[in-house]
């Protein structure tokens, strides 16, 4: 089944200051992303190219069959559509490597965050969704999922207070 590749904005829109939420998709919707070696090596490729292309983690979490990032650039050179494709080779290879079957599919789904949106709300909205999709009860039960800017207990706070 192939799949097409999403449309990307003007050039510009992915270079300077910016903050992006980004979903990359296994290549053919394969259920790989959370088993824990292969969470591993994303999580690992997925800091080391943030910290080389100049971008803030402020939260991922690993799906089953996809991934989503929200993702702050640091610099006004920091380059989205580089850095998300040296971390797609990069976790890609050395999946490949492993396993010698292909990790990613082509392209990924990106948007550039308004600046009236809160960083906080929007990561919290993207560490909630394996409650939402019935894998966890609440967030910090799914170990798929973390930020380099804030404690995750603190993103969180106040989840499932009134939950049943």
């Amino acid at each position: 089944m192939a799949t097409r590749r999403p449309p990307r904005l003007h050039p510009t829109i992915y270079v300077g200051i910016n903050r992006y939420s980004l979903t990359i998709c296994a290549h053919r919707r394969r259920p790989l992303l959370t088993s824990p070696p292969c969470f591993e090596v994303v999580r690992r490729q997925l800091l080391q190219s943030a910290a080389h292309h100049g971008f803030s983690l402020l939260a991922y979490c690993a799906m089953p069959d996809h991934l989503h990032v929200l993702a702050e650039a640091l610099d006004d050179r920091s380059d989205l559509r580089v850095f998300a494709w040296d971390f797609k080779r990069r976790a890609g290879f050395a999946f490949k490597r492993a396993t010698g079957e292909p990790l990613w599919q082509e392209g990924f789904y990106d948007r550039v965050l308004r600046s009236d949106e809160s960083s906080r709300t929007v990561a919290r909205y993207l560490l909630e969704n394996p409650v939402r999709a019935g894998l966890a009860r609440h967030p910090l039960e799914w170990p798929f999922l973390g930020s380099e800017r804030y404690a995750l207990t603190t993103l969180l706070d106040g989840v499932g207070d009134s939950r049943v």
